[in-house]
């Protein structure tokens, strides 16, 4: 990830190329996802933003042959964060988005692993439903 910069080409990356399963798995890494989970937030309340990706995710993972790689838990975690922190000054810029948040970038494990144990996280019923953490939120 560079200093100042997402790592994210938003001309390869766009709700438009997941919905139709097009979108090259090259270009979707974790920065990728937040930025298109943000777009979904920008167009959509949190319940129709988290249908639609998890279903987009869903036909993806099934189109590329590795349905196992969608994780319910890590889907709605994120997209609630995003949601809670688009509430600030942030909101609508993606750049000050990512400037303000670059906690949610990178490889997504440290936020992660603040508020969930291993254990709960990789468990088989995080991966099909949304599971609360089980540390402290206040972190």
């Amino acid at each position: 990830m560079s200093a100042g910069r997402p790592t994210i080409d938003t001309d390869r990356v766009s709700i438009e190329l997941l919905e139709s399963a097009e979108i090259d798995p090259n270009d979707f890494n974790h920065d990728a996802h937040v930025y298109v989970g943000w777009c979904y937030l920008q167009q959509f309340d949190l319940l129709h933003a988290v249908e639609r990706f998890r279903s987009a995710l869903i036909r993806l993972t099934r189109k590329l042959g590795v349905p196992d790689k969608y994780h319910e838990t890590v889907t709605w975690f994120f997209l609630i964060l995003i949601a809670e922190r688009r509430r600030g000054r942030a909101a609508d810029d993606w750049q000050a988005f990512y400037d303000a948040n670059r906690d949610l970038f990178g490889s997504g494990s440290a936020i992660l692993t603040r508020h969930y144990s291993e254990e709960r996280l990789m468990s088989p019923l995080a991966r099909q439903q949304f599971l609360l953490p089980d540390k402290s939120l206040a972190a």
